[in-house]
């Protein structure tokens, strides 16, 4: 497998997942599709499908053009995104534990209600990497648009439990935030002033933070090492207002 990172609108990652072989790829989270059309022709694979991890239009609002392109796309989101009709063009609705394969690529679906009731992330294991939308970034999470505290905590659990090699794809370029709110709550913390560090050279020197791991996010993401559901309530209100 390679990841090649498509970064889109202001702050938004999407992800080519290309199984090498074949040289055919999925689209991880669209949010425009001239930036992944120029990715499909400069990395020369051919796009066979779209995986999303949510509606929202940030990570969705490409499908539209990308269709009017390439009519054939598969269309892949979860069974609450189908019934509610909030996901363009989709052709096949996934439930947690599905599997979808692409040639020689298999994912299996993760459902992660919370920031919105169809959230799921695309694990794949023996790739050891995990594509999370905004349900998980570097040092953060996405806001409870839909679901509410013990939904959303559950939901980051199951991701800390995945292998801590295991590389995780996130939605968005909010890393340094995050990391700013992770140092005010866990003050003293080696590792988070470690990955401050690593993150602001990395965009000192025009990259992306993408990807993280499961195991520098269980030392350094304060909304997963929160105790409990309430305690994980406190911090993502606490983090609404954090400047």
């Amino acid at each position: 497998m390679r990841v090649v990172t498509v970064p889109c609108l202001k702050d938004n990652f999407a992800y080519l997942v290309v199984d090498e072989h074949t040289h055919r790829a999925a689209i991880v989270d669209p949010g425009e599709a001239q930036p992944v059309l120029d990715a499909v022709a400069r990395e020369g694979v051919t796009l066979a499908a779209i995986w999303a991890t949510h509606h929202h239009a940030d990570h969705v609002g490409g499908n539209k053009d990308l269709l009017a392109a390439l009519p054939d796309l598969e269309v892949i989101g979860h069974t609450h995104d189908r019934d509610h009709e909030r996901i363009h063009g989709l052709t096949r609705a996934v439930a947690d534990g599905d599997e979808v394969t692409l040639d020689g690529l298999r994912a299996t679906i993760i459902h992660n209600p919370g920031h919105t009731l169809g959230a799921i992330s695309w694990w794949l294991p023996a790739e050891a990497a995990v594509f999370t939308g905004d349900t998980l970034f570097a040092a953060g999470c996405g806001r409870m648009f839909e679901g509410d505290a013990p939904m959303m905590h559950a939901a980051l659990q199951r991701l800390a439990a995945l292998p801590p090699e295991t590389q995780v794809y996130f939605g968005h370029e909010y890393t340094e935030a995050n990391l700013k709110f992770a140092a005010h709550t866990e003050p003293g913390s080696d590792a988070i002033a470690q990955a401050i560090a690593r993150a602001s050279a990395q965009r000192a020197r025009g990259e992306a933070t993408s990807p993280s791991t499961i195991g520098i996010e269980r030392a350094t993401n304060p909304f997963l090492r929160a105790a409990d559901a309430a305690e994980f309530g406190e911090r993502r209100t606490a983090k609404n207002t954090f400047k």
